[in-house]
């Protein structure tokens, strides 16, 4: 199975699958939802399952937790353009048997499954473990810094809406959603949006903090 809500990237990794890993039938969802659907509707758990991190209805690694939890034993490569090391490091830590980096070709999907198969965990070439235990109270700690209207910010931030959207969705001036974006980047000690988005998943963000009134 392959979850991504990329529908020609989806499609390139569905002949990817077939091509390298000889498999007959490969299943797609757009979304983590419809992902777990599939699995309680099917008879069977599928053999492999691809995952990208970004999808529109997770944050962080929650989807790859709640789809590892659903699936069983079923193996989860994870495949995303988000490839540092502390990603990298939190999907295996959070039970993923494998990381592909999106810009990978087609040689290293077939080392991948190749490795998986063989009981093994494949990480990228360059991947170097990083030590996220005393990073992630770090992150805790800054993002417990922010207002609940910053962290509602920042969680569509990570949903990836533009101020234009987040003031929309907010019913607030943009150039309020600005000088909040500007306190959030201040807050985190990031220069980024992408930086931010990386500290809110670092701790798992939409476990953190409350969004409440």
């Amino acid at each position: 199975m392959v979850v991504d809500d990329h529908p020609l990237f989806c499609d390139a990794l569905e002949l990817t699958l077939r091509s390298v890993g000889d498999f007959a039938d490969v299943a797609t969802a757009d979304r983590l939802e419809a992902a777990l659907a599939r699995i309680d509707t099917e008879e069977t758990t599928p053999s492999l399952i691809v995952l990208d991190l970004n999808l529109p209805d997770v944050s962080g690694l929650d989807g790859l937790i709640r789809l590892k939890t659903k699936a069983g034993d079923t193996p989860i490569i994870v495949v995303s353009s988000m490839a540092e090391n502390t990603i990298i490091t939190g999907a295996l830590k959070a039970g993923a048997m494998g990381f592909v980096p999106k810009h990978s070709n087609r040689s290293v999907f077939k080392d991948a499954l190749a490795v998986i198969s063989g009981g093994g965990i494949y990480t990228p070439a360059g991947f170097v473990e990083t030590d996220t235990s005393s990073q992630t109270p770090d992150a805790m700690a800054r993002l417990a810094t922010l207002t609940n209207q910053q962290g509602r910010i920042l969680q569509l931030i990570c949903d990836g809406k533009l101020n234009k959207q987040i003031a929309y969705d907010l019913s607030i001036a943009e150039t309020t959603v600005k000088a909040h974006v500007t306190a959030i980047m201040r807050k985190l000690g990031v220069q980024s949006r992408t930086q931010a988005v990386l500290v809110a998943q670092e701790a798992k963000f939409a476990n953190v903090l409350p969004f409440g009134d």
